[in-house]
């Protein structure tokens, strides 16, 4: 009996994998990506811009391959700032300071070179950089091949070195403290950027469907995560069923109310920026918001699913005379402790990015009616309560399928 069970699970998430790889398979080629976008979608001027960086070689890690754009090459590199030179300017010429840079080019074609250029600022934190010498600035230089001249402008600050010190400190605290198990965490968090930045957005980027893209990788990263974490055990097949569910909820709940409330998908920046891309994709911008629901609700799910269905794997190993009511009740125990934790993280997670903007709306005593119907703001609350509703549904759906595959 216990064999044929097994049998079964082992079918099932086969089934299941076999779904998830026919919906994101095809779509799994970065050529194909790249014949997409360049056939269907690109502008003239986008083959040349191809044609030209194909030529040129990449001299530094760290270098971007430059940018054509008629007269003259653009490059983005990095540069050390050796000697700052400091101007304040006239009244009327209605700037605060001004800045005379030399620059020593770290990187690509100019590396080693010095050169100088002035930095104006204006007085707007926003957009101005004030430099030091010994800091470590991006430049953007704009080469013109008939004279060999070439201009150099601050662009912004190498914060790349800091980011990786962080990221190496993270990679060192998983392994301390997990050891085997924050090895395997590590292995699945690379698959899951791999198929995010190597697959779904390309995937999108050449036009495809998010919904079924999405979907697909959810489920994907779902089966990869769980069986490297836990292993092929019952406790992993209950919880790819039950994430996935849950998040496919998720997903399905923000959308259906999304399309009744009539929110465009365009209610930040970056959307706008989309429809004016070089490739030319026609976005569905509803779909495209149902991607990121789902994304962002997957991790806090997957941790859901896993939680109450590891629970109830203990408890029936412990005490393998429990029947299934029992067991149940065991994992809905487990589940309602940590829901309220979990939600808090999701409703905190989407909150924490609007603080700056939600003081905007404090400031000026906007009235509650309308900073909920602004498109944005209910773009938000959708996609918070959509992923805490599938949070909070996972809880059931995992412990019935949990208890489902003890057989009791």
């Amino acid at each position: 009996m216990r064999r044929s069970l097994k049998f079964k699970s082992y079918r099932t998430i086969g089934i299941a994998m076999l779904l998830a790889l026919m919906l994101t398979v095809p779509f799994g080629m970065s050529s194909v990506w790249a014949d997409s976008a360049s056939d269907e979608g690109a502008v003239s001027d986008t083959g040349t811009i191809g044609e030209i960086s194909e030529e040129v070689q990449l001299e530094e890690d760290m270098a971007e391959v430059p940018e054509v754009d008629e007269d003259y090459i653009t490059h983005s590199e990095k540069a050390r700032v050796l000697s700052v030179v400091e101007r304040t300017p006239a009244p009327e010429e209605q700037i605060t300071l001004e800045q005379t840079v030399q620059l020593e080019i770290l990187t690509g074609k100019f590396k080693g070179q010095i050169t100088e250029t002035i930095n104006v600022l204006s007085g707007n934190s926003i957009y101005e950089l004030p430099v030091s010498e010994g800091d470590k600035v991006m430049v953007h230089i704009e080469e013109y091949p008939d004279s060999g001249d070439y201009v150099v402008y601050v662009s912004d600050y190498v914060r790349d070195t800091y980011i990786y010190w962080l990221g190496g400190f993270f990679l060192l605290c998983v392994l301390a403290i997990g050891r085997m198990q924050g090895l395997k965490t590590i292995v699945t968090l690379g698959i899951t950027m791999t198929l995010v930045y190597k697959v779904l957005l390309p995937a999108l980027l050449a036009g495809y469907s998010p919904i079924l893209i999405t979907v697909g990788i959810a489920i994907v990263i779902n089966i990869v995560t769980y069986l490297v974490i836990s292993g092929f055990q019952r406790k992993s097949y209950a919880a790819i069923i039950g994430a996935s569910l849950g998040v496919i909820i998720a997903g399905v709940l923000a959308y259906t109310v999304g399309s009744m409330v009539r929110l465009t998908g365009l209610s930040g920046e970056e959307a706008g920026m989309l429809l004016y891309i070089p490739q030319g994709t026609v976005f569905n911008f509803k779909e495209l918001m149902f991607s990121g629901i789902l994304l962002g609700a997957l991790g806090a799910v997957m941790d859901v699913a896993m939680s109450i269905s590891s629970a109830i794997d203990e408890v029936h190993r412990a005490n393998p005379l429990l029947k299934s009511k029992a067991l149940f009740a065991a994992g809905m125990t487990v589940g309602k402790d940590i829901m309220g934790t979990m939600s808090n993280t999701l409703i905190l997670a989407y909150t924490g990015s609007s603080i700056p903007l939600l003081l905007i709306f404090m400031a000026y005593d906007t009235p509650l009616a309308r900073i909920i119907n602004l498109d944005l703001i209910a773009t938000e609350i959708v996609r918070s309560l959509a992923g805490t509703i599938g949070l909070v549904l996972t809880i059931p759906i995992t412990a019935v399928i949990a208890v489902g595959m003890k057989g009791k």
